[in-house]
């Protein structure tokens, strides 16, 4: 049976990290309550007591029932995104949000580790840095390599493999699409062509498969509301007072 522990999660709409974990309490379809921080930066003071970093996500569990402003010292409190997923296929086996076998399994946290270790430094770099995108390319051919051949998710069926990539692969498709970034006209002509290319038809069936799961269509919103926070991004917005001052455009 699952544990009926109060659970609350804090949250914000411009981090993927805490959609990752919002994605994976839809999967287990556990009742839990959602605080969202209007700030990036600035945290209340009570907020520092369940996470000392003061960023998002953070998630309680246990103890009474006490408003989210008010955290008791009995409820457990856990931060970094992937530690909650961990936490979360444990507590709640039934939702299966780790495959059984143990094969599987370590596909699954393998796929997460090519992501993390390729893919994500190699976009941030392109995105914020205006670095070559041929890095980007690459990194998405070893990360496609890593799904199953023709259909599915990372390990076959759905796990926390996919909910911890597919905020940030959807933005990243998204902001390829927008033009939002600080590549140049060349590199985004080149990730764009590359993208509705064949060569990554796999990748973008699996984020096309991403966008009609039920629990990510609830947690993402959507396109729009996505491109106003990536705009809105303080990395973006140092971007355009980078090119205001120049007086000549350094990316899309």
């Amino acid at each position: 049976m699952a544990p009926t522990e109060q659970i609350t999660l804090y949250s914000a709409d411009y981090s993927p990290f805490a959609q990752r974990v919002r994605i994976a309490l839809e999967e287990a379809d556990v009742k839990y309550t959602m605080y969202e921080m209007n700030t990036r930066f600035i945290k209340p003071e009570w907020y520092y007591t369940i996470n000392p970093f003061g960023k998002v996500p953070a998630l309680t569990f246990g103890g009474p029932n006490v408003p989210p402003d008010q955290p008791s010292a009995e409820s457990a409190k856990l931060v970094e995104s992937m530690v909650i997923l961990e936490f979360l296929a444990d507590v709640f086996p039934e939702a299966r949000l780790l495959p059984a076998d143990p094969i599987q399994r370590a596909k699954a946290r393998q796929f997460v580790e090519i992501y993390r270790n390729y893919v994500f430094d190699e976009f941030r770099d392109a995105f914020f840095r205006g670095k070559p995108v041929e890095g980007v390319l690459a990194a998405l051919e070893k990360l496609q390599d890593a799904l199953p051949p023709k259909t599915g998710f990372a390990a076959g069926a759905w796990s926390i493999a996919d909910a911890a990539v597919a905020p940030l692969l959807a933005g990243m498709v998204l902001c390829v699409r927008a033009g939002i970034g600080a590549y140049t006209e060349e590199n985004w002509q080149k990730l764009r062509a590359a993208l509705e290319s064949e060569t990554f038809a796999r990748f973008m069936q699996y984020i096309q498969d991403i966008h009609e799961r039920p629990s990510f269509k609830k947690t993402w919103g959507n396109d729009d509301l996505q491109i106003e926070i990536w705009q809105n991004h303080p990395g973006v917005r140092r971007l355009r007072t980078a090119e205001n001052a120049e007086g000549f455009p350094g990316g899309v």
